[in-house]
């Protein structure tokens, strides 16, 4: 099963290391990374706006060239 960053990724034909590299250009560590790419991270329900974990959710939806949003719905 893929999380949703991968799918979002296959639809850019993006690669496991393509996402990383270019989330570690953005400042973010390779294993927060893979955690995003596995689709493993926090219940985004009350979050405040400086939220460490939604800076680096911005990151990766910049990455994959989507709206943050779209990481947080299935």
């Amino acid at each position: 099963m893929s999380s949703r960053v991968q799918e979002l990724a296959a639809n850019i034909s993006m690669t496991f290391d393509e996402f990383i590299g270019e989330m570690r250009k953005r400042g973010c560590s390779e294993a927060t990374a893979t955690k995003l790419w596995n689709g493993i991270y926090d219940d985004f329900e009350s979050f405040s706006e400086n939220d460490v974990h939604l800076s680096n959710l911005r990151k990766a939806a910049d990455v994959l060239r989507v709206k943050t949003g779209s990481l947080l719905t299935r």
